[in-house]
């Protein structure tokens, strides 16, 4: 193997277990100090670049009462880059999309949004952790952004009937309710 490859596997091994570092500190401060409205652990396999969450719908939203569960996937390179959220759990708003993934500003990648929709401050800034990606996400659930939607159909229909709107959402949260 040549020296330059050995490096970058080098490089790149020293970005993973950084980031392993940083993760297992994160998941020991939110065991220490819980934040109301999430929880966050990782899932069966133990692996500290996969997460399993479970969401309660906030107090006073259409999504009180729900119980979601979502999944966090995080890079070798985080907190460089952005881990990948998901629900698992069925979902009906207009920046999710229909598998379940997550559209939300701070989960894009750093820099400039090619479209020009975005304000890199909004993107993707290694600051951000499991909390306040978890806490925005909360904060998404019951504000919509509405103008560039992942799912389209919920989106216009949030802007335009928000009373059958309000009626699938009930029934996810009911969906969740009954996974328990």
């Amino acid at each position: 193997m040549s020296s330059s490859k050995s490096k970058d596997k080098s490089r790149l091994k020293g970005d993973k277990d950084r980031a392993a570092l940083i993760l297992q500190k994160q998941l020991k401060d939110l065991a220490k100090h819980p934040v109301d409205g999430f929880s966050a652990g990782l899932g069966d396999e133990g692996d500290i670049f996969k997460w399993h969450i479970f969401i309660m719908g906030a107090t006073d939203t259409i999504f009180e009462g729900g119980m979601f569960n979502a999944t966090l996937e995080f890079p070798d390179d985080y907190p460089n880059m952005p881990p990948t959220m998901r629900f698992i759990s069925e979902m009906w708003h207009p920046n999710i999309y229909k598998d379940g993934k997550v559209c939300i500003s701070i989960l894009h990648p750093p820099g400039d949004d090619k479209y020009g929709y975005e304000d890199s401050g909004e993107r993707w800034l290694p600051i951000h952790s499991v909390e306040s990606i978890l806490l925005s996400v909360i904060s998404m659930l019951s504000s919509p952004n509405c103008d560039s939607p992942a799912n389209v159909e919920a989106g216009k229909e949030y802007r335009e009937n928000k009373k059958l709107f309000k009626k699938k959402v009930k029934r996810c949260v009911r969906k969740s309710q009954e996974c328990f």
